[in-house]
């Protein structure tokens, strides 16, 4: 059995590489499609997020299973980027490390922003879409389950989330009130209709913001999350009217995720030349980024943040969350060492199973046997026979079974299976 995560570093990869190596939300069918072809009998979820691209593989068969190797080429092809570019900061975990590394990233011990709880409706949305594409099994299915329920527990038993936790907040907070003294007087303009703009904008109106403009590809959905913000004066735009909306906006939030930056260097020049040099603020919060990164350099007046800005304000965050860090990580090596208990378990469970019914069919037919030749036995006298015969067998199964169960304990012990199937020939 074996559990595997290959992912991209991302506290050393920037974000040009994790860019390239995001998969968009209209490019998963496709890799589902590939990895499918290429591993015919491994489970996978990919997980791909602003801040990070993560693929996780499970196969009954250990031989079998996809290597590290394997599905950095899967990567290195599907996005065409030269593996020598990014095989450094590509790193993978297996058995429990791979399922506690799942654990932390769910629980949000593994964000730029502690205790943010975007990420693990990010792991929920993975695990949907993979279950979606017929790419899940058995393993992954436990595995994400596992992640959720472990989320939902470091939230509750640890302080963890308390305070401004979310990408967004700590943005605005600690970056937007060093450009503007004030929101209620600024208009907002958000790209993009997902949950990660809804967030965001339910920060903002936190803040006081009382002019916001929803633009989207599909108008609908900029009606379905301007609606939830009508109380103040949320209003939607179709896509056509970005460039209008760019300049008249104070302040911009972009969550689209799209494949391509939506907006390049002329057509932000072309904005300014409308609006004037006014300080603008832009969080682009896509991954690949949404805005080219050389707008920052416009004027002096932009100012352009994405995830990588993010860090340095991550990190205090993180230095003043230490206590509630170690608290969530007992969490997390306590629930990822049960896990792997269960998961050992059920790979033991059947061979216990049919070497327990081996052992007492042979005992049946035994006693039936001595049922013919002891007939002069009373009901009781035969019972007692049966009973002994039970207690023979289960001491004689004892030695085996708790070395399997010993041995399960750091893992699925093929060794020791194999050698139980060829003593006393058992049949998968």
């Amino acid at each position: 059995m074996n559990l595997q995560v290959v992912y991209c570093n991302h506290q050393s990869a920037n974000l040009s590489i994790r860019e390239r190596l995001a998969f968009a939300g209209d490019q998963l069918e496709a890799a589902y499609r590939e990895l499918a072809g290429r591993f015919r009998s491994a489970e996978f979820v990919v997980l791909s997020t602003c801040n990070r691209v993560e693929v996780y593989s499970a196969q009954e068969s250990p031989d079998a299973a996809p290597t590290r190797k394997q599905i950095a080429e899967f990567v290195s092809d599907f996005h065409r980027v030269p593996l020598e570019e990014f095989s450094d900061e590509l790193l993978a975990e297996t058995g429990p490390d791979a399922v506690r590394h799942l654990f932390r990233v769910a629980s949000s011990l593994d964000s730029m922003v502690l205790g943010e709880p975007q990420i693990v409706n990010q792991v929920k949305e993975a695990y949907r879409i993979a279950q979606e594409h017929n790419a899940c099994g058995p393993l992954t299915h436990a595995m994400f389950q596992g992640a959720i329920r472990v989320s939902a527990r470091v939230r509750s038993d640890t302080r963890l989330a308390e305070g401004r936790v979310s990408i967004a907040s700590v943005a605005v907070s600690d970056f937007g009130r060093g450009i503007f003294d004030r929101f209620d007087d600024k208009r907002v303009l958000i790209l993009g209709a997902g949950e990660m703009a809804e967030e965001t904008l339910r920060y903002l109106c936190e803040e006081g913001v009382r002019q916001v403009t929803v633009v989207n590809r599909s108008l609908e959905n900029a009606e379905k999350l301007a609606a939830q913000f009508a109380s103040v004066g949320a209003r939607p735009r179709s896509w056509d009217a970005l460039d209008e909306e760019l300049a008249r906006a104070d302040m911009i939030v972009s969550t689209t995720g799209a494949s391509e930056p939506v907006v390049d260097v002329n057509r932000f020049r072309e904005a300014r030349r409308r609006s004037g040099e006014k300080p603008v603020f832009i969080l682009d919060l896509g991954a690949p980024r949404d805005f080219a990164p050389a707008i920052a350099d416009l004027d002096d007046n932009v100012f352009l943040y994405d995830i990588d800005a993010l860090e340095e304000t991550c990190d205090q965050n993180r230095k003043a969350r230490h206590r509630e860090i170690e608290k969530a990580q007992l969490i997390v090596d306590e629930e990822a060492e049960r896990f792997m208990q269960d998961v050992y378990h059920m790979a033991t469970g059947p061979i216990v199973k049919r070497l327990r019914e081996q052992w007492h069919d042979v005992s049946r037919d035994e006693l039936e046997r001595l049922r013919s030749k002891l007939a002069h036995l009373s009901p009781a006298d035969l019972e007692t026979v049966e009973r002994s015969m039970e207690r023979i067998v289960n001491k004689l199964l004892h030695p085996p079974l708790e070395a399997l169960r010993h041995e399960a304990k750091s893992g699925t012990p093929h060794g020791l299976i194999d050698a139980l199937k060829r003593l006393f020939h058992l049949r998968d």
